[in-house]
């Protein structure tokens, strides 16, 4: 454990070669601006799109010449952490890492890995949860194994799609009818994300979702309400209040979420007291059901007159001050700068459990 600092320094890590890139270092440049700077000293540590890890202070120049939220226009020497062991002793004077790293290798548990070995605290949910939250075919299997209720689905390898659509499509059909969606198994935000509506359509939006994934996801369509949930904790976590996305596209693209201002989002979400506490007490078995810890949101569908389907968890949700996991604390009485002291004080007392 790093020696304990009067203040505590926190290394902010962000960008990535996902494809979410964009979207971590919007949520990265809240965090840092909104942190408690009494208690606690920053190291951001961003990550370009060709995966090449900055120093502090190469980081520190990079956001004030890059205008607005990719990074992807930086050039350093080297490609990957390996290339560039300088940035590793960063890591090591460091009291805890905030990985503000959305999909690939900051979500799945690449990263935390790293912090394991390296023996580092960090924010947020352990190698086995966050691997679990970012396969949604894992996710859901859990979830099943746990009794709880999971949008029907298939899941398909991209070579097997490829070799053969048509046997594919008439899988689909068979178990789902049209329309259906078509996702990679591991990403986020909505990327690689189509609704299909006809055999000619499926074609194509398999061939989208292989482009960011090996895994395929074919489920079937739920009509009614996008409902979400944020639960905060370890061992006893709470649930927020709840919001609702209310998109006025087809669905909650990755368009609707970070390019076009079409999505209304209501928190709290306008819900009786009896679906509200059903859908949280989901929310809180779904985060146990996959070992979470310190933060995630819970997203569900709502059909009319229904019961509400699990659809999917996000173990580093979107974090800049308006996302929907700080808003919803917000509506709870903890603010946005509570909530990120919270997060860092979570993660030191989960290394202190497990390293008990």
């Amino acid at each position: 454990m790093p020696a304990i600092m009067t203040t505590q320094r926190v290394a902010i890590i962000f960008g990535g070669n996902s494809g979410e890139h964009e979207v971590s270092v919007a949520s990265a440049r809240s965090v840092m601006a909104a942190i408690d700077r009494d208690r606690f000293e920053v190291a951001p540590l961003a990550i370009t799109r060709s995966g090449t890890w900055l120093t502090p202070e190469e980081t520190a120049s990079a956001l004030t010449r890059v205008e607005g939220q990719n990074l992807a226009t930086i050039q350093a020497e080297g490609a990957g952490l390996l290339s560039r062991p300088e940035v590793l002793r960063w890591l090591r004077d460091v009291s805890i890492a905030f990985p503000v790293l959305h999909g690939t290798n900051g979500e799945d548990g690449a990263i935390q890995g790293l912090f394991e070995v390296a023996n580092v605290p960090y924010v947020g949910a352990g190698v086995t949860a966050s691997a679990a939250g970012m396969d949604k075919t894992v996710t859901k299997a859990l979830w099943r194994d746990a009794g709880l209720p999971v949008v029907d689905s298939m899941t398909v390898l991209r070579r097997d799609a490829e070799a053969d659509p048509q046997r594919i499509a008439r899988e689909a059909e068979r178990q789902f009818g049209y329309p259906l969606f078509v996702k990679p198994a591991c990403s986020g935000s909505s990327v690689g994300v189509s609704k299909v509506r006809s055999r000619e359509d499926l074609t194509g939006a398999l061939i989208e979702a292989g482009r960011w994934d090996r895994k395929l996801l074919i489920e079937r369509a739920i009509v009614g309400r996008e409902i979400e949930c944020a639960v905060l904790g370890n061992d006893q976590p709470q649930a927020s209040p709840l919001g609702e996305i209310a998109p006025t596209a087809e669905f909650y693209s990755y368009e609707a979420k970070y390019v076009e201002d079409s999505t209304a989002l209501y928190a709290p979400a306008d819900l009786d007291e009896e679906t509200a506490a059903a859908i949280q007490q989901l929310a809180l078995a779904a985060y146990r059901a996959i070992d979470c810890a310190g933060m995630a949101r819970v997203d569900f569908f709502l059909p009319a007159g229904g019961k509400p389907v699990l659809n999917e968890i996000n173990t580093i949700p979107g974090f800049t001050r308006i996302s929907m996991y700080p808003r919803l604390w917000q509506v709870a009485g903890l603010s946005y700068r509570d909530l990120i002291t919270r997060l860092i004080e979570l993660g030191l007392e989960r290394y202190a459990e497990t390293h008990r």
